[in-house]
Formats: C-alpha cells, sequence, structure tokens
C-alpha cells in the first residue's frame, strides 16, 4: 500500500508531499490544476519511462520518493534478488532524482538500483489505469492477454514463447543451411575438380626454383663438360700442373737430402702435389659424374608448363597454390558437415515442433476454459454498472502459431438485445469503454498480490446512474486493496475515504500546485464546486445540502457495500 509521496520539481509542483490511507483516496481539482503531474510522478518513482521535460522551469532537478507498508511476497522477493536490506520498520521506500542533463538516480531503500530494477519493484506495488488505458480494448492484439491473466497463464506463456523463440531459432538456421547447401552442393563437382586438379598437381614449396636451376645447368652442358675437361687437363694431364707438383716435389726431397736448407720448401711442395692430385681427380670424377640428358630438359619443361598453368589459376607461389587447396578441401568438407548439421537441426525441429503442439494445445485449452468464466464475471461486473444489456463475448479463433500461441481473441459486445456483438473498437462509447475496463480491472483484481490501484479519469464520458455504479463499484473495490483516484465526478468524490484536493495558484509571475488533505467541512465544499460547475449562487446553495448528503451517502453506500459482499 502506498503511504506516501513526496514530489519535488516536478512540472508545476515545487514541492508536495501526500498521505494515503486504505481505503477509497481521491484526488479532485479544476482542469489544469495538476492531477496529471501527480500519476506522471507516481509512474516515474515505479521506473517507468519518463522525460527531463517534466523537470520544472528553472530546476537543475527533480526528485520523486514514495513510501509503502506492505510490499507483498513478489517485491520481498525482489529485493532479496538483489541484496536490498529491509527498512527496520518495514517500510519500503522508492527514490528517483531527474537531473536537467539527462542523467537519473534510482534509490531503493537507500540503495542505489537500476531503473530495470525500480521498474520490476515498481510493478508489484501500483497498477495504474490511467486515461488512456481503455484504448487497449480497442485492440485486439492486448485482448489476450486479459484471458491469459485470469488464467494465470504467465508461467505457462514464458514456457511455451521459450519454445517457440527455439523453434524460430533453428527454422532460420535451417534455411540459412539450406540456401548455403543448395549453392554449395552445385559447386560439388567444380570443388571436387580443383581439389584433384591441385592434388594431381602435386606441388612443393621450393620446385619450380629447383627446375629452373637444373634447367640452366642443361641447357649449358657442352660447356660444362668442355670446361670440367679442360680443367682435369691443366691438372691430371701428363703436362698437368699435378703432374708438374709431383715433380718438383721429388726434386726438392732429393736436395733436401743434402742441402737441409730446401727441407722446408720440399714439404710445402710435397702438400700442394697431394692437393693438386686430390683436386684433379675431384675434376675427373665431376666430369665423370655429369650427365647431359636431353630428354630430362624435355621432362622439366613439361613440368615447368604444369606449374605455370597451375600458378596462373590458383596463385603465383606454390605456398599460395598450397593454400588454395587446403581451403577447398576445407569448403568441400563444410559440405558434408553441413549435411550433417542440417539433420541434427532437422530432428532438433521435430522435436521442438511437437513440445509447441503440446504447449499451444495447453494454451489453447486454459484460455477458453477462461474466456467462458471471464465473458461470465464481466457481464455481471457490467450489470452493476449499469449495462444490464449489454452481452459480452469473448471470440476465440485459431491461428498459425506466433509467439503467444496459436490463439487469436476479441473482445465482443451487443449493447442492445437481438443485435449480434460486435468488436469494441467499432461498438462501445468512451463511457462504455471506462465501464467495460473497470469491469475487467475489478475481475483480474485478484489474480496478483499488487497493494494499490489507481484509477486515472476512469469516470470519462460517464454521468448518472452509471456514474454512481462506478463510485459503488471503486468503493467496493477499496475494501479488498487501496485505491486512489483522480476523478471529476462528485459521487465517487463522495465514496472516499480519504479526499485530496490538488489547486493550481499564480504567484510572482510563477505557477505552483499545491496537494491539500480535506476536511469534513472542505469535502463538503469540494463536492459542491464539483456539482455546481462555475456557478457562485449554485455553488452556495448545493454546498449547504453536500455535508448532510455525505452523512446519508456514506450510511447509504455502507449498507449497499455490505449487500454486494453478501451476493458476491
Amino acid at each position: 500500500m502506498l503511504t506516501g509521496l513526496k514530489i519535488e520539481n516536478i512540472a508545476v509542483i515545487e514541492s508536495a508531499e501526500l498521505e494515503f490511507d486504505s481505503g477509497l483516496n481521491v484526488l479532485t481539482g479544476e482542469t489544469g490544476a495538476g492531477k496529471s503531474i501527480i500519476i506522471d510522478s507516481i509512474n516515474a518513482v515505479l521506473g517507468e519511462r519518463t522525460s527531463r521535460e517534466l523537470i520544472r522551469t528553472g530546476a537543475e532537478s527533480a526528485r520523486v520518493f514514495a513510501s509503502f507498508a506492505d510490499a507483498g511476497k513478489a517485491v520481498e522477493a525482489v529485493l532479496e534478488r538483489n541484496d536490498i536490506e529491509p527498512q527496520p520498520d518495514g517500510t519500503l521506500v522508492l527514490s528517483r532524482s531527474l537531473s536537467a542533463s539527462g542523467r537519473n538516480s534510482c534509490r531503493v531503500n537507500g540503495c542505489p538500483v537500476t531503473v530495470s530494477v525500480l521498474r520490476e519493484i515498481g510493478s508489484g506495488l501500483i497498477n495504474i489505469h490511467g486515461q488512456h488505458d481503455g484504448q487497449a480494448l480497442l485492440m485486439p492484439e492486448r485482448h489476450c492477454g486479459f484471458i491469459d491473466s485470469l488464467a494465470e497463464n504467465s508461467a505457462l506463456r514464458a514456457e511455451y514463447k521459450a519454445v517457440f523463440t527455439q523453434l524460430v531459432a533453428v527454422k532460420r538456421k535451417l534455411d540459412s543451411l539450406y540456401d548455403s547447401r543448395d549453392e554449395k552442393e552445385a559447386n560439388r563437382s567444380f570443388l571436387d575438380f580443383q581439389i584433384n586438379e591441385l592434388t594431381a598437381a602435386d606441388v612443393h614449396i621450393g620446385e619450380r626454383e629447383a627446375l629452373n636451376k637444373e634447367k640452366e645447368l642443361l641447357l649449358n652442358g657442352s660447356k660444362v663438360m668442355k670446361a670440367l675437361g679442360g680443367a682435369y687437363a691443366a691438372l691430371g694431364g701428363e703436362s698437368g700442373v699435378a703432374v708438374g707438383a709431383e715433380e718438383c716435389a721429388a726434386l726438392l726431397e732429393s736436395a733436401a737430402k743434402f742441402y737441409p736448407e730446401a727441407e722446408e720448401a720440399a714439404k710445402t711442395m710435397r702438400g700442394l702435389a697431394y692437393e693438386l692430385a686430390d683436386c684433379a681427380a675431384g675434376v675427373r670424377d665431376l666430369a665423370e659424374g655429369f650427365e647431359y640428358n636431353p630428354e630430362r630438359l624435355s621432362q622439366i619443361d613439361e613440368r615447368l608448363d604444369a606449374l605455370y598453368r597451375i600458378s596462373m589459376k590458383y596463385g603465383a607461389r606454390e605456398e599460395d597454390i598450397l593454400a588454395k587447396l587446403e581451403s577447398l578441401k576445407k569448403e568441400r568438407a563444410e559440405i558434408e558437415i553441413s549435411g550433417e548439421l542440417i539433420a541434427e537441426l532437422e530432428q532438433e525441429l521435430y522435436a521442438l515442433s511437437d513440445k509447441i503442439k503440446i504447449l499451444s494445445a495447453r494454451l489453447t485449452e486454459s484460455r477458453m476454459k477462461a474466456a467462458a468464466e471471464f465473458e461470465k464475471r464481466v457481464a455481471e461486473e457490467l450489470e452493476f454498472l449499469d449495462m444490464p444489456k449489454v452481452r459480452f463475448v469473448v471470440d476465440r479463433k485459431p491461428t498459425a502459431l506466433t509467439s503467444k500461441g496459436a490463439d487469436s481473441v476479441e473482445f465482443l459486445i451487443s449493447a442492445n438485445p437481438g443485435q449480434e456483438p460486435r468488436p469494441i473498437a467499432k461498438t462501445a462509447s468512451g463511457g462504455e469503454l471506462s465501464r467495460i475496463m473497470l469491469a475487467i480491472k475489478n475481475v483480474l483484481s485478484d489474480k496478483d498480490d499488487v497493494g494499490t490501484l489507481i484509477f486515472d479519469e476512469i469516470d470519462t464520458g460517464v454521468s448518472g446512474s452509471a456514474a454512481e455504479k462506478i463510485a459503488l463499484k471503486l468503493s467496493q473495490v477499496s475494501r479488498g486493496r487501496q485505491v486512489i483516484c483522480v476523478t471529476h465526478l462528485a459521487r465517487i468524490a463522495a465514496q472516499a475515504d480519504r479526499h485530496m484536493k490538488i489547486e493550481k495558484t499564480v504567484r510572482d509571475g510563477g505557477t505552483f500546485t499545491r496537494v491539500s488533505p480535506l476536511s469534513f467541512d472542505e469535502r463538503a465544499a469540494e463536492i459542491a464546486r464539483i456539482t455546481a460547475g462555475g456557478s457562485v449562487t449554485a455553488l452556495q446553495r448545493r454546498q449547504r445540502k453536500c455535508s448532510s448528503m455525505l452523512k446519508k451517502r456514506r450510511r447509504k453506500c455502507d449498507e449497499i457495500r455490505s449487500l454486494h459482499r453478501n451476493k458476491c
């Protein structure tokens, strides 16, 4: 239950403090006094989307504080999940600061929280029915949500939506794989051809360079042979250097026998003779080992030509060609993997399809059962709200699977006997929409533990007996939970357990709004003002009657409430 609201620098409200009681709390005031600003402030502190335009002109920031008693188990669970300690007295305090720079500061019991956490907590504290909420009745896509609320399908819908989301994701992935597979299948034979061509080419890194060197050697084979032959002749021939060195070494060794000074020269020459002999043998081996094969040259040319053709198609370097081969093999393997993945996903799709059908059928069954109850209970509420001849119908039709199930739900009404029910959007007036929404709100009121209901001008477009019934219904609802109502109707104001007046004044060139609780006599004056409109004479005449009227009405209302409770 909302116990207090403090507003600072919101629109025309510089500062205001409101205290609320259990039962029916009513806010009245002239048009433009700031009643909607109160609702905007409550929405802000509940974490709803807001704008810096809400900040009072000339102020740098705005703040809203709201205190609650008996928050409920759902809210307590959120607090525990976010490690928010309760207040010693059990009071829950929400606050939100708005700055002109666009920054928000949200706190719960003094602990900083995100706007999303504030919104989650707020949703469990207050349910606001705004001036335009009746427009939801004009949108058939919203009607199924009302039925689900009565059926308490939130868990089932969450399970269904999770499976549906999986199903859609698998379908999209499969469609993508199908398209990719079809494209790749069309290229399968070409891929195989390329892989076979590159595999057969048997390219090796450095092969082309080695072949070019070998080709150059073969092209110059005669020169090489001639040079090797000449070199061997110069070294190892009959008059070659090696022979001369051997003779020179022998002569020096002969001289050294008698002339020791020649011994060093003899040793040096003997070493040279051995090296020259080894060199001559090596040159001989080179000459004998060199093969000049014209057929090999032809083979090299063929291989280089093949490598050139491959390089023109797949890359200039051997590294590029080999990389291309690996890429083609990977792409080819992906076709096989894609086929396996498709098979797995198809199996998953079948399983999800079976599961979604079961969940969809459970949702449909639950909705059909709830729809019958919903029709009956809304009709009872409408009868009490002075709409006894209205026939209310929940029209459910099967549809293709959507994120909400396989049901299309639309509310139909027939305003007069003998007329076929038609969509609310085409039939209901503004006043009828208000009463239908109030009826629905009352039917669904026991489906959550939200302690506070706020009705912002639910009396729009109604008067007379209908207004009287709305007033009694609001009073009835307030016996089970706190109700806060912004109204222009005296009949509703007269039912209030607590009545506050919103007034707008102009001071020092600025506009200010004040919220004041009304005493018994002040209530009588305010109700007289609402009833009499702008006429001073009528106001004076009416005010003299309102005090006694309030007392009588309170006694009468208590009796009606008691009778109605017994009936229910």
